[in-house]
């Protein structure tokens, strides 16, 4: 068994694989694949709309609240979200907690005036920054809920007067908080609901239709929405395994099953890294993510020594991001706690040989 903590495209419950597959060769005994089958057909229509429903059930939003399927990851989101909300003269205000963060920033300078509320640049984003105020003229506030490349996460989600922007792509799904309380919700799939190449965006219309500036069609929303996130050919395949895969959360019991579960390998990998003299936790212990585990050998010389004795035990993903060393440990939500089991414990065989 290969033991995978890939950060993205990652690991996702075996049954999706078999029930996917399966699709691919001949879907629902129709004697087409699902790779091949209209879009426009009530076929499809039944995914999408079971897909849908599957997000408002697990995520308990509010009726007003839209769920759409949309092409590419949570980068187009990134350009995306301002230019449906942000005026050039209007200010919107975010959060730098790393390198998405940062991409984020970016982008919606391209169509306003941005205000960095709160930084965790100076601690090498080894935090969450507690004390900021966001200004109550801005258009809106934006988050990015966990942060892959450095393993931390907003444990507790502010609450503004301006609505509330969530880039959710690496935590969604993955614990029980109000999704109502975020007036925009995006998530690339590739984590914890489905395969590359779908973005997942929850939104209150109620924040659209307020800027002045055209926007393209097949970028407004709005059109989106009124389509039933059908204006233009959907990725079917992703949308269809990002189903299956919601049908599978549900079956496990919802978000606050897998929020036990999530909870269980996290507070098991954690121990074993502050309790193992080789190893050292890279993140202040009340932002850790419960998702992505950043760690670095105390002795960097070891690492390499140490990746190789994980690939021997079947143990693929863990290296550390380029920008920050080390090791990571991806727990998405179909990861079992089992290969979490493999992992501390090659972490002790190795500090037994080697301290």
């Amino acid at each position: 068994m290969v033991h995978n903590f890939n950060a993205g495209p990652s690991i996702l419950p075996k049954e999706v694989f078999q029930q996917a597959s399966e699709a691919v060769l001949n879907y629902q005994n129709s004697g087409l694949s699902i790779l091949e089958i209209g879009h426009r057909t009530s076929t499809f229509q039944a995914v999408m709309d079971e897909a849908r429903a599957l997000v408002k059930e697990l995520m308990q939003l509010n009726d007003d609240r839209e769920v759409l399927f949309l092409h590419g990851g949570a980068s187009t989101q990134f350009m995306q979200v301002p230019m449906n909300l942000l005026d050039d003269k209007e200010t919107a205000a975010y959060a730098d907690t790393g390198v998405w963060g940062i991409k984020a920033i970016k982008e919606a300078k391209l169509f306003g005036k941005v205000e960095v509320v709160c930084t965790g640049k100076e601690s090498n984003y080894t935090i969450i920054p507690k004390d900021f105020a966001v200004p109550n003229d801005s258009k809106y506030f934006h988050i990015t809920t966990n942060n892959t490349i450095y393993g931390s996460q907003w444990q507790k989600i502010p609450k503004t007067s301006v609505p509330l922007v969530g880039d959710m792509s690496s935590d969604i799904f993955s614990r029980v908080i109000d999704f109502n309380s975020f007036d925009l919700i995006y998530a690339g799939a590739q984590k914890n609901m489905g395969p590359a190449g779908v973005n997942l965006l929850v939104v209150n219309p109620a924040i659209l239709g307020k800027i002045k500036r055209a926007i393209p069609t097949i970028m407004d929303y709005r059109n989106h929405i009124k389509e039933g996130s059908m204006l233009n050919t959907p990725p079917v395949f992703a949308v269809y395994v990002c189903m299956l895969t919601l049908r599978w959360l549900k079956a496990l019991g919802g978000v606050a099953a897998v929020e036990k579960l999530n909870d269980a390998k996290a507070a098991l990998l954690y121990q074993e890294i502050d309790d193992n003299p080789l190893f050292t936790g890279t993140v202040t212990k009340e932002d850790r993510s419960k998702m992505n585990v950043c760690f670095v050998m105390n002795n960097p010389a070891q690492e390499e020594a140490f990746l190789s004795f994980t690939k021997q035990k079947n143990i693929v993903g863990i290296k550390g991001h380029r920008l920050v060393g080390g090791f990571r440990a991806s727990l998405y939500n179909a990861l079992p706690i089992s290969s979490v089991e493999v992992l501390v414990q090659a972490m002790k065989e190795f500090a037994a040989q080697n301290s």
